[in-house]
């Protein structure tokens, strides 16, 4: 089944029809600024002429992709790289004529075995980075190019075995339910040790970085992230796809909060109510979760701070 995203991408590049892998009426969102397209034409005018433009040999790197049901549809989750040499600008980015790392983050909806739905977060952040045009403060965590898992299984077929599956859901969305029990005035009201092994790695977009352990997180994100936003709500309605030790989450969006606090991403305050789109994929090791791969459309949340 995930072959489909290969022959999605295939299809784009070779100029083959897309029809046979995607609904009439398929809806791809897409990270700030291209955001949400609707159908074939506009797929390949407004999407992909865009990448096939900016980027020569350009290919499309998986290392964590996995598939399941939720709510009666089949969706898949993965994560990775596209690779491409930067030779035209890109959504107003100056090209470098250098090789570029492009990190996505996605969950795909499949339907009757064609794409009807595509989420996909490009950590178009970091193309800034990566071009020497970074428009926010230094990220607080390691800034480079993320690993794949520590087990190197991302892409090896798992075993269906559904205990396995739901208790990796279940201590995924436990965790979730303690992230909302931030009190206000203490990181640790929010017990992680409970739910993450004590080198947790959390390979964060460019803006906040990745950081290894409780410890670190606290200090390089979580900290300024909770109390820029201290009522911020996760919707646990989002999305699951899991499968084996992999569990991945998301929406668009996935959170609300209210930016009255500063310090996160170096932003100023500026009171109001932001939607954060947001997918996340989890690896669990024994009873706790070792990994975490985020996917934030920063940039979206950046714009909407001044609309």
């Amino acid at each position: 089944m995930s072959s489909i995203i290969d022959n999605f991408y295939h299809c784009l590049q070779t100029g083959k029809p897309l029809r046979a892998i995607v609904t009439q009426d398929v809806v791809l969102n897409v990270s700030y600024p291209i955001n949400q397209i609707i159908g074939v034409k506009a797929i390949e005018s407004d999407y992909w002429l865009q990448f096939k433009s900016a980027f020569e040999h350009l290919e499309r790197k998986a290392f964590i992709e996995f598939d399941s049901d939720y709510e009666s549809n089949q969706w898949i989750a993965a994560t990775g790289y596209f690779s491409g040499i930067f030779v035209n600008d890109f959504l107003g980015i100056p090209a470098t004529g250098n090789l570029l790392y492009l990190r996505f983050t996605e969950l795909v909806k499949i339907k009757d075995n064609k794409i009807s739905e595509y989420f996909i977060i490009f950590d178009f952040l970091d193309v800034m980075h990566q071009a020497g045009i970074f428009p926010l403060r230094k990220s607080l965590g390691h800034c480079g190019q993320i690993l794949p898992p520590t087990t190197m299984d991302g892409l090896s077929p798992l075993e269906v075995n559904k205990l396995q599956a739901d208790e990796s859901e279940q201590l995924v969305l436990n965790m979730l339910e303690e992230l909302s029990k931030f009190d206000g005035k203490s990181l640790l009201s929010m017990q992680l040790e409970n739910y993450w092994h004590a080198d947790f790695m959390w390979y964060g977009p460019a803006g906040i970085g990745t950081t290894k352990g409780i410890k670190s997180f606290r200090e390089r994100h979580q900290g300024p992230f909770v109390f820029s936003f201290p009522d911020r709500l996760v919707d646990h309605k989002a999305c699951v796809v899991k499968k084996g030790n992999y569990v991945a989450t998301g929406g668009w969006p996935h959170m609300h909060g209210t930016h009255s606090g500063s310090g996160w991403l170096g932003l100023p305050p500026t009171n109001k109510t932001l939607e954060l789109r947001v997918i996340d994929m989890w690896r669990r090791e024994g009873s706790l979760l070792k990994e975490d791969w985020v996917g934030i459309d920063i940039i979206h949340i950046y714009a909407n701070k001044w609309d």
